[in-house]
């Protein structure tokens, strides 16, 4: 693999925050290190890639900063670069809930190793919920998970308040994509009156990283958010592609269906979107080709 990637967050109270986008901007664009990073108050969340020791040199220039010296890494690799360009972006939130108070650096539940997960899903006093949106869900989960079938994290805390009676177990434990998601749920479960809350450490990511397959309770593959469209156990890349005007993966079969339309729209968001915005889609697709014939990345095209 030519590339390595690195997905990493880190709640941690960051309130120069916005001083910090320009040199770390900077330090990316030196090592030619692309993907997006996500700076607010709260700390720090993404996912960059770039060769090896360009990756080293940005994770050691973060955690040189004392508060971040501890920063949740989970590396994996890609055959080509996942990302079109570096973004540094400023944020309310490093993973957008929209309730107030919900804070993990005060409230959080109690994490569990990979190893461990097993043992804590399948007792019988746990109910196990899929903090992920649906289209992730759609391609993999843990045998037996709950999937609240929200289409963005923001619906997660009125999916509690709608469900409170379902989640009867004495046990939550509840699992994300790299872990970010579900430590930000389980601070708002406990805030919210829910006593023993568990959420998997390092997410579906780590959990696939370290756990054998023979062992594994994961069915399917595991949405990320790049290039690489899904991944499965050891980290490999999955076989999905991704509809670029709505993002969701999809499959050889997908793109034969009438909805299909390269760079335009999937039967995931064909009813969803405009004539107009469909218009867009297809000039966008156009001058993609057009730049492609020139050996050149379209600049208007949108990085994930």
């Amino acid at each position: 693999m030519s590339y390595r990637v690195a997905a990493l967050y880190k709640f941690t109270a960051l309130p120069d925050y916005q001083q910090l986008q320009e040199p770390l901007q900077k330090m990316c664009d030196l090592f030619e290190v692309k993907g997006t990073l996500l700076l607010a108050a709260e700390g720090i969340n993404g996912t960059i890639a770039g060769k090896t020791n360009a990756i080293s040199e940005v994770i050691n220039f973060l955690r040189a900063d004392r508060r971040l010296n501890d920063l949740d890494v989970k590396y994996s690799a890609a055959s080509s670069m996942p990302f079109y360009r570096m973004k540094v972006r400023l944020k309310r939130e490093i993973v957008t809930m929209g309730v107030a108070g919900v804070d993990p650096n005060k409230t959080v539940g109690t994490y569990v190793d990979p190893s461990d997960w097993n043992a804590l899903i399948t007792d019988p006093d746990t109910i196990l919920i899929d903090t992920r949106n649906d289209y992730e869900v759609g391609i993999g989960t843990f045998r037996g998970a709950v999937n609240p079938n929200t289409k963005t994290f923001r619906e997660f805390p009125d999916w509690v308040e709608a469900n409170r009676d379902s989640i009867n177990k004495p046990k939550v434990a509840m699992f994300c994509t790299g872990g970010i998601r579900c430590e930000k749920a389980s601070s708002f479960m406990l805030e919210n009156g829910f006593d023993d809350v568990y959420h998997l450490k390092g997410g579906i990511l780590k959990y696939l990283e370290t756990q054998e397959k023979s062992q594994s309770l994961w069915e399917g593959d595991c949405f990320v958010f790049d290039q690489r469209v899904a991944v499965t156990h050891g980290l490999e890349e999955s076989e999905y592609d991704q509809c670029f005007a709505c993002r969701r993966p999809i499959t050889e079969t997908d793109k034969s269906r009438a909805e299909y339309e390269k760079g335009v729209s999937c039967h995931h968001c064909f009813d969803e979107m405009t004539d107009a915005q469909k218009s867009a889609f297809a000039e966008r697709q156009k001058q993609i080709q057009l730049a492609k014939k020139r050996g050149e990345i379209h600049i208007g095209r949108k990085g994930i």
